[in-house]
């Protein structure tokens, strides 16, 4: 009988270099900083947080509206780019106007994946 030599570290270093670990790093380190966290929560319920928006709401929240955070716009703009990178929102560009969306297929992919850990 012959027996396999299973390398757990390698198994865990390809699983790390993969593509989704990427992506999963990217996730980790948006959600890392308080703002982000608190902008990606305004989007789950943009009505009853950014009642004044003109727009329609399925086109998302215009960056504009960010102006509640306290930041400069481009703070705002830099924190939006970088939920955007790591896929928890969705961008749509109108005119000059970019509008952000949550991505709720992406943050409940990561969201099990991050129970299984």
């Amino acid at each position: 009988m012959t027996t396999t030599k299973i390398d757990r570290r390698a198994d865990c270093a390809q699983a790390a270099s993969g593509p989704e670990s990427g992506r999963e790093e990217a996730v980790w380190k948006a959600l890392a900083h308080p703002k982000r966290r608190a902008m990606l929560a305004w989007l789950k319920d943009p009505k009853a947080h950014f009642p004044d928006q003109e727009h329609p709401y399925d086109w998302g929240v215009c960056a504009g509206r960010f102006e509640r955070c306290g930041l400069s716009q481009s703070t705002v703009s830099a924190h939006l780019a970088i939920l955007a990178a790591a896929g928890l929102v969705k961008t749509r560009r109108v005119g000059q106007w970019t509008f952000y969306q949550r991505d709720e297929e992406a943050i409940a992919a990561f969201a099990a994946a991050a129970a299984d850990l």
